[in-house]
């Protein structure tokens, strides 16, 4: 398969952006959530303390992860569990089929994992004749539309009750038109329990792994990741490298933190721990998965993006995906911290992510690990320049404005010569379709003298 054509933010967002209703509900919605979070944060004193430890207990793994790696592997195993280490996605998903192969599986129920969405893992087995059964209520509402998650904490953000009941009407048989969640929520839920009880092998993601335990810890609100494990007799737990924390009393500020940044709760309704397989017949398989989180590692100023722990937080406070909706974006993982990730990965692909941001800092206020995203974004605009990445069209009219900032006598003149042609032109010489910034907006009248000649006059 040929590689995908490559969208750019601004083009991938228009339908969702010129869809002002949609648009406005989808940004009241998330700022219900941000608000949510905020409640909870101000119901934490030392709120800010959790945060900074957070941050310095993320540092210092990312700087030791090899070693916490090791002794992660050596705990699990020691356990019972048997641990896997995957470079990439292809490697990732080979090794999964290759476990259900051994078990002669062909139906799987999973939780939510944007690791697995990552990777491509549905698609990948389904392809192998798999039956793959998402038991996450959004995800499993966005797998029978045939979509992807909007964002990583509520998958299907997007999509009105209304929506869902159609959906539901179609796939499940729920009556036509009915758009109770109550009803609907319910019809999910007999739906699923089947589905359940038919598994042959559970899938999970990880919160977090725990070096000095080899234990696993999965956070839901649903309980559908400890369904999905508890009937089956393997358990198949996904893991990003940079999961790991190193110790079990370090897990106390990370739960602390999660459930509040990301939905405005003081804790996940179901915090579930697992060490080793569940009994003798029992087996609980982990697979590490790198897929690049080394190479990010690598970078001195991007390596802080692998502290982040999926709350979501950034994206229930970025305006701009408030406003553009998570599949604008094209990637797993939106909002803020994907436009910091997705560039590592590919940075052509992904190189308009960085500028869909207004550099507001918002997401970096209320990032609980502290990563410095808006600062990382900017970094990136830097780098994609330097790779020669950006179309003349923006790094002409940059240069062409550093050189007039550099040159105040130069600054002064083109001033003045702007705000008399905006007295004079007519209007379709300013409002036509090569200025988009003038679509939906009326320039302002240019003042009669510029800020520099005012302040000579007034407060020389």
């Amino acid at each position: 398969m040929g590689a995908l054509p490559i969208i750019d933010h601004p083009d991938a967002s228009r339908e969702f952006v010129t869809n002002k209703a949609r648009s406005h509900w989808h940004d009241e919605a998330l700022w219900f959530v941000r608000s949510k979070r905020d409640k909870q944060a101000h119901s934490v004193p030392e709120w800010e303390y959790l945060r900074e430890q957070a941050s310095e207990v993320k540092t210092h793994t990312i700087a030791n992860l090899d070693r916490y790696l090791v002794e992660f592997e050596k705990n699990a195993t020691a356990m019972g569990a048997t641990v896997h280490w995957a470079s990439d996605a292809a490697d990732h998903n080979r090794i999964v089929h290759q476990i259900l192969k051994d078990h002669g599986t062909l139906r799987i129920v999973k939780s939510k994992s944007m690791l697995t969405e990552e990777c491509g893992l549905n698609h990948y087995l389904e392809d192998n004749g798999i039956e793959v059964v998402d038991t996450d209520l959004g995800e499993r509402i966005v797998q029978l539309r045939h979509e992807t998650p909007s964002h990583i904490v509520l998958p299907a953000i997007h999509i009105k009750k209304e929506e869902v009941g159609e959906t539901f009407h179609t796939h499940l048989g729920t009556d036509k038109g009915a758009s109770d969640p109550q009803y609907l929520t319910e019809a999910a839920r007999g739906h699923l329990r089947g589905k359940f009880l038919s598994g042959e092998i559970g899938i999970t993601g990880v919160n977090f792994g725990i070096a000095d335990t080899g234990g696993i810890v999965v956070c839901t609100n649903e309980g559908n990741a400890d369904l999905g494990v508890s009937l089956p007799r393997v358990h198949i737990a996904c893991m990003g490298i940079e999961k790991l924390l190193p110790r079990h009393q370090d897990l106390a500020i990370f739960t602390r933190l999660l459930a509040r940044s990301a939905t405005g709760q003081p804790i996940t309704s179901y915090t579930s721990h697992f060490h080793g397989p569940r009994d003798a017949n029992s087996e609980l398989h982990i697979v590490l998965v790198d897929n690049g989180r080394s190479k990010l590692r690598e970078s001195e100023t991007f390596r802080h993006a692998l502290h982040c722990i999926r709350c979501g937080a950034c994206m229930n406070t970025c305006p701009v995906y408030r406003r553009s909706g998570g599949h604008s974006y094209r990637t797993t993982v939106p909002g803020p911290i994907g436009s910091v990730l997705s560039p590592a990965r590919d940075s052509k692909a992904h190189k308009s992510l960085p500028y869909a941001c207004s550099l507001c800092g918002s997401c970096t206020d209320v990032c609980p690990v502290k990563i410095p995203l808006h600062h990382q974004l900017l970094a990136w605009r830097k780098e994609l320049v330097g790779q020669d990445r950006m179309p003349k069209s923006k790094t002409v009219p940059m240069k062409a404005a550093s050189y007039l900032f550099q040159h105040p006598k130069l600054f002064a003149l083109a001033g003045k010569a702007g705000r008399t042609a905006l007295r004079w032109l007519p209007h379709f010489a300013t409002h036509n379709r090569l200025n988009k910034w003038t679509i939906a907006r009326e320039l302002p009248l240019p003042p009669k003298e510029s800020f520099r000649d005012w302040y000579r006059k007034n407060r020389g």
